[in-house]
């Protein structure tokens, strides 16, 4: 931290400062310009308290971080790229760009099944399908529960796809860990800081979905707390931010990709269903995605849209999703991967 103190601050009232720097832990250095006194802190702020609060003390002008806050997260301290390992063969992060692809909600056997099949035909190596769904009415459909995990878990012993669906709960932690290979924390709990520590604490890679509202360094904090809690397995969803803009359900922010590739050595998948809320605007956002480095998608995929239960009119068909996986080959191949 650098604490940069007023101008004509008193001897003794540098010397509190220091003393208070050297008593939360840090080893300060000095450094006197003519107008005047800068002090670097030194030390680690996850083994300290922080010295923010100097910036209320009268004689403080600034206190400012010279690294990142999300320390674990960020390039500053992991230059290289991470890649996460799903299962023995897939890893995300990699050369490959993959593709997660199912229905918004696990709804029966057969609709599940069907689309498993065709999704994991047309190349996808990872199946997303809700079994437990937070919805914005009560009244809504909120998911098969453990009927929709045991579905998701014969869905991949069929198919050999992976098996991505969202935690809600800290008490389904390890139960929704025991049938998904990732776990999915959801936009609206992207800051349910409890959540992340359980989900932490599985071991299963995470996706961790970008706030409605949400600016970049909070997002970047709440994936702080999954590595915070010894779990390196770490991915960033952009699912789209809430704007004026009534054209699309949301705004589908795809500036995100290189930033989270410049501040974070953590993969960035891209969620084009949720971001634009609309099945005729996703093959556009995925070739975008993909041209620009994002290392997964997640599509929602259903074989009757119109007979959805939830969130239809942003799913494709399956005929949909095996032109879409034709179209984007050229612009991945455009951006140096496989």
């Amino acid at each position: 931290m650098i604490v940069v103190l007023k101008p004509n601050t008193s001897k003794k009232d540098e010397r509190a400062v220091l003393a208070e720097i050297k008593k939360l832990g840090y080893k300060p250095h000095i450094m006197r310009g003519v107008a005047r006194t800068v002090i670097g802190a030194i030390g680690d702020e996850r083994k300290h308290k922080s010295l923010e609060a100097l910036s209320i003390w009268p004689q403080v002008e600034s206190v400012m971080p010279v690294q990142k806050r999300y320390k674990l997260v960020s390039r500053e301290g992991h230059g290289a790229n991470s890649a996460i390992p799903v299962t023995k063969d897939l890893v995300i992060g990699g050369p490959k760009v993959h593709v997660m692809a199912g229905p918004c909600s696990v709804e029966s056997e057969r609709q599940l099944m069907t689309t498993a099949e065709a999704v994991a035909a047309a190349g996808a190596t990872v199946l997303r399908g809700g079994a437990f769904k937070p919805r914005t009415s009560p009244y809504e459909f909120q998911g098969l529960g453990v009927k929709g995990l045991k579905l998701l878990a014969k869905a991949r012993r069929a198919t050999g796809l992976a098996i991505i669906t969202e935690l809600l709960s800290e008490q389904h932690a390890e139960l929704v860990a025991e049938y998904a290979d990732i776990l999915q924390i959801g936009a609206r709990n992207a800051q349910n800081f409890q959540l992340l520590i359980a989900a932490a604490r599985t071991g299963r890679p995470i996706l961790l979905k970008r706030g409605l509202s949400m600016r970049i360094e909070e997002w970047l904090l709440a994936g702080e707390y999954i590595l915070a809690h010894e779990n390196p397995n770490l991915m960033f969803c952009e699912r789209g931010i809430r704007t004026f803009e009534t054209y699309t359900r949301n705004t589908l922010d795809l500036s995100t990709i290189p930033i989270i590739k410049k501040e974070s050595h953590c993969p960035i998948v891209i969620d084009p269903s949720q971001g634009a809320g609309r099945a005729d605007l996703v093959l556009a956002m995925c070739k975008g995605a993909v041209a620009m480095g994002a290392d997964a998608l997640l599509i929602e995929v259903h074989p009757n849209p119109a007979e959805a239960w939830s969130d239809g009119a942003q799913q494709l068909t399956l005929e949909g999703f095996v032109h879409l996986m034709e179209q984007i080959k050229p612009f991945i191949a455009a951006a140096g991967r496989t």
